[in-house]
């Protein structure tokens, strides 16, 4: 990673770490004011309806905007070089940042000086003014790109790049990788740590669905590609199944190329295109397989070339009957 990605990751995680300062600041000056338990939850009309250890809030806003940060900041990451799609992540990353602090501080603000969490009030108003501080932390952080220069676009290849590996007649030949996300391992970790925390502060019903979410993006963070006599198969790391195999006998040619996930297929995961689909992880190298139909298989992965050059010589011998 370049000087240009580290500042443009410094630019994407400060909002956050700027709006839990503010948050620890504001209960380090409210600690002494504020009830135990405080007020933590209101409903649609201002009025509490649910309390929280002064500690166990403390723990969320940090859990909060970390977890935030981090997602933030490896998506993007991942973005690469696709400015446009950067500018708007980073300008969202501060809105989302702004209102969250801001509305942390109000929740502190409306305990303080109340002794009885029931009589805690939190007016509508205080929703508007949180998005009046997001548009102005998006127009920051829009600002403090124009200082930054764009980073440089990887190096891509095209079609044909891939040639076949030789290998003697008879001789066998793998190929394994795994093509870890970054994005579902921050997404995976974030919601197992706001699970926990929605876990100590809200109960178990609470964290029914961050939990197991978090689990399963974490299961599949970090696939198996892998190129054999059995063609191309992906697959999570730690479950059998479900796998994706495109076998040799449907393999017209495989290249290896530059993939801008966002551009192209329009987001993570498994994604469907007209003429194509994709195990899309992160932007980046990538191995496309055309298959007899005409359609495209892809997977992002390191080291495609190779991959690439040892699928179609295995293809080629399938067909030729050795």
């Amino acid at each position: 990673m370049n000087r240009v990605r580290y500042r443009l990751m410094a630019v994407t995680v400060l909002p956050f770490l700027l709006a839990l300062a503010a948050d620890l600041t504001a209960y380090a000056l409210l600690h002494d004011r504020l009830p135990e338990p405080m007020a933590s939850h209101f409903t649609g009309r201002g009025h509490s309806d649910d309390t929280a250890s002064r500690a166990s809030f403390l723990g969320l806003a940090a859990g909060l905007h970390l977890g935030l940060g981090a997602v933030w900041g490896l998506v993007v990451l991942t973005l690469g070089a696709n400015v446009r799609a950067v500018r708007w992540m980073i300008a969202a990353g501060y809105a989302t940042a702004g209102f969250v602090g801001y509305l942390m501080v109000a929740v502190l603000l409306a305990n303080a000086g109340v002794s009885d969490p029931d009589r805690v009030r939190m007016p509508l108003w205080h929703i508007a003014v949180g998005a009046g501080v997001g548009a102005l932390g998006a127009g920051i952080g829009r600002l403090l790109l124009v200082a930054l220069p764009a980073p440089d676009p990887e190096p891509s290849q095209g079609p044909g790049a891939s040639p076949r590996l030789d290998l003697a007649e008879g001789e066998a030949a793998g190929w394994m990788r795994r093509a870890p996300s970054r994005v579902l391992s921050v997404v995976g970790v974030a919601l197992l740590v706001f699970g926990v925390v929605l876990l100590l502060t809200a109960g178990p019903l609470g964290a029914v669905g961050a939990l197991p979410a978090g689990l399963l993006c974490l299961a599949f963070s970090r696939p198996y590609v892998t190129v054999d006599r059995h063609g191309l198969t992906a697959r999570p790391t730690v479950l059998p199944w479900p796998r994706i195999r495109v076998p040799l006998s449907d393999v017209d040619r495989a290249d290896s190329r530059h993939i801008d996930i966002p551009t192209e297929y329009g987001g993570w995961g498994y994604r469907f295109r007209p003429g194509r689909s994709g195990l899309m992880l992160r932007s980046g190298e990538a191995i496309v397989v055309r298959r007899l139909s005409g359609r495209e298989f892809a997977v992002t992965v390191d080291d495609a070339a190779t991959a690439a050059g040892l699928l179609n010589t295995l293809a080629h011998r399938a067909k030729a009957g050795r």
